[in-house]
């Protein structure tokens, strides 16, 4: 089976005359996979998810998405493609129902089709029916966190991407969410990269690892050849690091 996801070289600077943020990237995702994408802040992964959904272009490289070089999609509709869950989501000021709705209004399906997947991923994802007439304002940064996921989800998308998706939960509402994306992968293909700072859920929910550092992609292991202890101590170095830099 072919990549779904190819990048081949991809660099991005900063601006003019200041230094790259990602220096020739190269990987391949394939369908179905459920990537975890590691690495200290400012290690080029939001930069990475931006580029795949054409919130930014690479200053050189190329990209390819289901074969096709990625500049020959409009962006809108690759991001239905290629969907994009920030870590600090926002409901554009909706009700929890009017949000979860709104992309399956913009397809234009049918009122019943609507209700049935909203039902279905309320149960999924865990989230209360009391919640449907909830505003934006009232729900806790974790409460949005977890509507933001289930509006991805609803969507079916072709690639999900999840920044920190676990950052604002409990343990017990963190797990729920991974089981529900694994779940979803296994049963439907959905193929999933995820940056995490939780290594932890990577460990246990992902089939593979990219480690970037200062915009490199310095490891890219299937998970069981992963060295869990060594990552974590390379990633708690980086970051004393940055820090002590910071200082200076």
């Amino acid at each position: 089976m072919g990549a779904i996801l190819r990048l081949n070289q991809v660099s991005v600077r900063a601006s003019v005359g200041l230094g790259l943020i990602l220096q020739e990237v190269s990987c391949a995702i394939s369908p179905g996979e459920f990537v975890g994408v590691v690495g200290p802040s400012g290690a080029g992964k939001t930069t990475l998810f931006r580029l795949l959904n054409r919130l930014q272009d690479p200053t050189s490289g190329e990209i390819w998405f289901q074969e096709q070089p990625l500049d020959q999609f409009s962006p809108v509709a690759l991001r239905r493609q290629i969907m994009q869950v920030p870590q600090e989501s926002r409901l554009l000021g909706m009700t929890v129902a009017d949000a979860l709705a709104y992309p399956l209004r913009l397809q234009n399906l049918p009122d019943a089709t609507i209700q049935q997947r909203v039902a279905t991923w309320l149960t999924s994802c865990h989230i209360d029916r009391e919640w449907l007439s909830r505003p934006e304002v009232e729900l806790s940064g974790g409460q949005r966190q977890r509507v933001a996921i289930a509006r991805g989800l609803i969507s079916q998308p072709t690639v999900l991407m999840l920044d920190e998706p676990t950052a604002a939960q409990d343990v017990g509402t963190a797990t729920q969410l991974m089981t529900v994306l694994k779940t979803t992968v296994r049963e439907t293909g959905l193929t999933v990269l995820m940056s995490n700072h939780q290594l932890e859920w990577g460990e246990q929910y992902c089939d593979r690892v990219l480690h970037l550092h200062q915009g490199r992609l310095v490891g890219d292991w299937p998970i069981a050849a992963v060295d869990w202890p060594a990552l974590r101590q390379t990633l708690i170095d980086a970051t004393a690091a940055d820090t002590a830099d910071w200082g200076d």
